[in-house]
């Protein structure tokens, strides 16, 4: 009896099948992929169809390494079979990754596009998350960083006030030090290991299959101001419908961005943040128990008075309203709203979007983005990434992993839902 072929091996709805349909349907030089058609002279190089291939089997089975991978080409049948029993080094594997970070960012946006085409995106309902993942950089090296900008902050500004004499060659050596540093852009977050450098993940799932529509690697510490950014971009990718509901938690409550989306035709479902009056005890009354009169532009408090519009803090985006001393000070109820001589109350320049976007968030709302965005980060961080760390370097790095494991989560999540052979007849169409 004749042995196997590399072929026979493989079942019909096995997912290197699936990763080889996928990647052939793709048009590489389109997406901006290097040598995608071979030179008419020379020794050709390596497809980069090949090593997309690669690093999507690699992300789907927790080897993101470019040497474990080189490691594979020799060892593991499936990726043989998948590679056609090439053997790339570890170099040329990893420099697949630094050339084409915008090139698989798009090879993501075009499966997407086919989810779409085939049902497994409904472009209704869109839940938004973020999630911290460390960077390959040291907290030791970030403080390091992050003291040497200090350095130069100090001395330009004591330049600017001729206050002491520079020595410049120390300048020099501050800014050459700053301008090597291999990630200059991670930060300290928390992580579920207390403050660590690391990249802010984001990411955007349509709620029909649980399909990754959207996603973004950001410097930012907190999710406020990702709002309308993500909003966006999961807009676009589910083919800009004439209404999207967008479901994120607390986190993200911007009533300027959240405007921006009613206006864009995206309706935000996001639990407002409110502060609280803090002083006595937490025991006044709160500035939601005054109501705002349009018609005059004053807030009245709960005893019937009037409290007069007195600035507008743009930075802050507020306005501040303060009542009259001798009204507060003769006030019955002043005792359960300020121990001032006069109530101050603050008023965002958004309120109503804030208010909307509150009414929006029900129980409802609120459990589906729960249900449909947070296990996409466990699969992410414990799945693709066997812990979540990043390997490569600087934020563009960070998207590129991102990009390829979100690629590759996609990928496995519509071979659920579809099955393999299935998935395969759409890829080929």
């Amino acid at each position: 009896m004749f042995p196997l072929t590399l072929d026979e091996l493989l079942p019909a709805d096995h997912l290197c099948r699936v990763i080889e349909a996928f990647v052939k349907r793709l048009g590489m030089q389109e997406l901006g992929f290097e040598r995608a058609e071979p030179a008419e002279t020379g020794r050709p190089g390596y497809d980069p169809r090949d090593r997309l291939k690669l690093y999507l089997y690699g992300y789907m089975n927790q080897l993101r390494s470019s040497r474990r991978l080189e490691a594979e080409c020799v060892r593991n049948v499936e990726v043989m079979w998948l590679l056609g029993r090439l053997r790339p080094d570890y170099k040329s594997i990893a420099e697949f990754r630094r050339l084409h970070r915008e090139a698989v960012k798009a090879a993501g946006a075009e499966l997407v596009r086919l989810a779409r085409a085939v049902g497994l995106v409904r472009g209704e309902w869109v839940a938004i998350d973020g999630s911290k993942f460390r960077a390959v950089s040291s907290a030791q090296r970030v403080r390091e960083r992050d003291a040497v900008e200090r350095y130069l902050q100090e001395m330009e500004a004591a330049d600017a006030q001729d206050e002491v004499v520079i020595d410049h060659s120390a300048m020099q050596a501050a800014l050459h030090k700053l301008g090597n540093d291999a990630e200059p852009e991670a930060r300290f977050m928390r992580t579920t290991e207390g403050k660590r450098p690391a990249y802010n993940v984001q990411a955007a799932v349509d709620a029909e299959c649980g399909i990754i529509v959207a996603q973004a690697v950001t410097t930012e510490a907190t999710d406020n101001r990702s709002l309308l950014p993500m909003a966006e971009a999961a807009q676009q990718a589910v083919g800009s419908p004439e209404s999207l509901h967008v479901v994120a938690d607390a986190g993200y409550s911007n009533g300027e961005q959240a405007a921006e989306c009613e206006a864009r035709g995206i309706e935000p479902h996001v639990a407002a943040n409110r502060s609280v009056n803090s002083q006595g005890d937490g025991q006044m009354f709160a500035g939601s128990e005054f109501y705002h009169d349009q018609t005059t532009d004053t807030m009245v408090c709960p005893a019937g008075q009037r409290l007069q519009r007195k600035a507008v803090q743009k930075k802050r985006r507020q306005v501040v309203y303060v009542g009259e001393a001798a009204v507060c000070g003769a006030c019955r109820l002043r005792a359960h709203c300020t121990t001032a001589a006069r109530r101050t109350v603050k008023r965002h320049i958004y309120e109503e979007a804030l208010q909307r976007m509150q009414q929006r968030a029900t129980a409802e709302a609120m459990r589906l983005r729960r249900c449909v965005v947070e296990r996409v980060f466990a699969a992410l961080k414990y799945g693709s990434f066997g812990h979540p760390r990043f390997l490569l370097r600087g934020c563009g790095g960070a998207q590129t992993e991102i990009s390829l494991a979100m690629m590759a989560y996609n990928l496995k999540r519509m071979m659920a839902v579809l099955g393999g052979i299935s998935l395969r007849a759409a890829l080929a169409r």
